[in-house]
């Protein structure tokens, strides 16, 4: 379920506004879905940004359980609302690798690297008007900047730092695993 490790992201881009809440990211009737049980974890990413109004383009296509848009870019407090794991888990479950916002909802970070299903970015200035959804861009995350392919455009972006190694080795619990913090889970050598 993690996003892998460093290096850099390339693909379509999906944009929304400010205050994206955990209510469009997944709605509520959907949090019975159990992310451990691979078909209800593949179930909640073909709902993830289903909450979102009629009149933005789809996040993910009718019928399908996957996004074809791996990089959302956001505005300010993004992941805003109540605390749900379950957000940045159905995003991860639609196939984003990374969300580059203005800013972000405390406990959506926390969750993002807790459960390290993708790179919550946070960019230097607003992006939202620079980039429009279906553009292509790639994310460097060593270099920390998201470039619009089109275009060359180039934008910098904050440093994770020490969270960048827990979200690389799956999430808090593979990086206590990886640590030697925790012994391995049941089931795996």
């Amino acid at each position: 379920m993690n996003s892998g490790s460093g290096g850099s992201i390339k693909g379509l881009v999906y944009v929304v506004g400010d205050n994206i809440d955990t209510d469009a990211i997944i709605p509520a009737e959907y949090l019975n879905l159990v992310p451990t049980i691979k078909s209800e974890y593949e179930k909640l990413g073909s709902y993830a940004l289903s909450g979102l109004p009629d009149s933005m383009p789809r996040f993910v296509e009718a019928g399908a359980a996957r996004s074809r848009y791996v990089i959302v870019v956001a505005g300010q407090n993004f992941g805003c609302g109540s605390s749900r794991e379950h957000a940045p888990i159905a995003l991860g479950a639609a196939g984003v690798r990374a969300v580059v916002a203005e800013s972000y909802a405390r406990i959506f970070f926390r969750n993002a690297v807790a459960t390290g299903e993708l790179y919550p970015m946070e960019s230097a200035r607003r992006l939202c008007g620079s980039f429009r959804t279906g553009d292509e861009a790639e994310l460097d995350l060593n270099a920390g900047r998201i470039v619009k392919v089109a275009s060359g455009d180039s934008f910098e972006l904050r440093p994770l730092g020490a969270v960048a190694p827990v979200i690389a080795a799956g999430g808090i619990f593979g990086y206590a695993r990886k640590a030697g913090m925790i012994g391995s889970a049941p089931g795996r050598a």
